[in-house]
Order: C-alpha cells, then structure tokens, then sequence
C-alpha cells in the first residue's frame, strides 16, 4: 500500500511512502506525525492505523483543514 504524503509548499511534488518505510521511519525515530494527502483513501489510512495498533502502539488519526473550502483538508498521523 503506497501512500501520498501532503505537500510541503504549493510547487512542490507529492511523495509517497510504503507501510513499510512508514515502519521503518517510526522504529528508528520512536515517535512520528506524518501529514498525508486528501487523495489517499480512509480505508488505507485506517489501515496504517490499525497496523501499528496491533504492535501495541498509539496511534491518532484526525483531518486538519487549512482553508474555508471543504476540500481544503489534509489527514494527520500521529503514531506513538
């Protein structure tokens, strides 16, 4: 499952990340907020935080919206 991180500036290219490298960012760093694009799908995202659920981490999932329109939103993750 590949997932599209947000961008960092309007110019900037999207990237993407494997759960594994999401994995493997977050058991070399203890603990990591990612920001993912409003193009991947909640199922997936759902899916990255039940993955880490299970080896008995905390994880917080919410939409943070940075403008008035509704499509104005990114997904933060933010796994313990």
């Amino acid at each position: 499952m590949k997932l599209k991180l947000a961008k960092t500036t309007a110019e900037s290219e999207n990237q993407s990340l494997t759960l594994t490298e999401v994995a493997e960012i977050v058991e070399n760093e203890g603990q990591k907020i990612f920001y993912f694009d409003q193009d991947n799908s909640h199922k997936n995202l759902v899916s990255l935080v039940e993955h880490f659920e299970d080896k008995g981490l905390s994880v917080y999932l919410k939409e943070v919206k940075f403008g008035l329109d509704e499509n104005d939103y990114m997904y933060e993750v933010h796994i313990l």
